[in-house]
């Protein structure tokens, strides 16, 4: 009876190590999916404050709420699955449905240049598509829904990373993995833009605090400086949102074109990285991946410019059918 019971507490314990093996082996693949996906978490971060700008200070952190809701909802009700499903029993399809997102962004970025540009026709195509949107309730629908819209294409990026890291034999660990990072990074991301578009707020709090001492003093001018600051960042903040939208839509589709068997973008950009490390040796590294943005960033504004004459004249009509539809 002794022996039997010995027995079993050496099937727990060796259940355990299994257990905390894979519990280890989650946590270590998450934190390289998160490493690799950063670029992408700090676009996201970069991209989501435009859409709050122009709002209501008491709006804000609603707006960010109504956001991280559908971010949540597009990763775990949506992506994940979507990508399980895909690496079982369709893996090639991913490149082709991320090219799809490439292409929105693209598309996306360059209309916020277009419409900066050319107002007077930025409002044509607006009219074309049906943008335009006066009554406030409307208007952030609208936001939040473009914005939902943006988060999708980014995190099916982040999650295509996500998924490339993990052995594809293990479709719990996939699972479990894909979750953590999806939630955690929406979290992290959304959490600093409402720390973001509230600092004025705080600033403005310090400010108007009694300053009876020199840390008092201090934290009075930390928080005049914060008021005076938080528009210019955050105008700074929604061109590089912009920018970050056109550049990752870009290299979406320049890789996505090499793994098709299309490599001449990829290799062109390839050469000019060399180029660019060669003639800045000290700084080789920022100076190949300054080089690789910006050709992605070129490459994308070039698509989405000539997105925009497409959307407005050939898919307006069938985007107002399907808006008829369905609403």
């Amino acid at each position: 009876m002794s022996t039997g019971l010995i027995a079993l507490l050496d099937d727990v314990a060796a259940i355990a190590k299994v257990a905390a093996a894979s519990i280890d082996d989650i946590t270590t693949q998450a934190a390289q999916a998160g490493m690799k996906s950063a670029g992408l978490v700090i676009d996201d971060a970069a991209v989501t404050p435009r859409y709050v700008v122009g709002f209501a200070a008491e709006r804000e952190l609603p707006i960010i709420a109504k956001i991280t809701k559908g971010s949540l909802r597009n990763k775990l009700l949506f992506l994940l699955p979507g990508a399980l499903l895909l690496s079982l029993v369709a893996p090639g399809l991913i490149t082709p449905i991320l090219m799809m997102g490439g292409f929105y962004l693209c598309y996306e970025g360059a209309e916020k240049i277009y419409e900066k540009l050319f107002p007077e026709k930025a409002h044509k195509h607006e009219a074309a598509v049906g943008l335009k949107e006066s009554d406030p309730q409307k208007l952030e629908d609208q936001k939040v829904n473009s914005a939902i819209k943006t988060d999708f294409i980014l995190s099916a990026e982040i999650m295509a990373i996500t998924l490339s890291v993990i052995p594809s034999e293990d479709f719990w660990t996939q699972a479990i993995v894909l979750a953590l990072v999806g939630t955690g990074i929406t979290f992290v991301v959304y959490g600093g833009v409402a720390i973001i578009v509230k600092a004025d707020d705080v600033g403005l709090a310090l400010a108007n605090r009694p300053a009876t001492t020199a840390l008092g003093r201090l934290s009075q001018a930390f928080g005049r400086g914060l008021v005076r600051g938080m528009p210019g960042f955050l105008t700074l903040l929604a061109v590089v949102g912009t920018a970050a939208m056109i550049w990752v839509g870009g290299g979406i589709l320049i890789h996505g074109l090499e793994t098709l068997g299309v490599p001449g973008p990829a290799h062109l950009l390839h050469e000019a990285e060399v180029m660019a490390s060669h003639a800045l040796p000290m700084f080789a590294g920022a100076a190949a991946w300054l080089t690789s943005a910006f050709g992605a960033f070129v490459a994308g504004l070039l698509i989405g410019f000539a997105l925009i004459p497409c959307v407005s004249f050939a898919l307006a009509p069938v985007w107002r059918r399907l808006k008829s539809l369905f609403a």
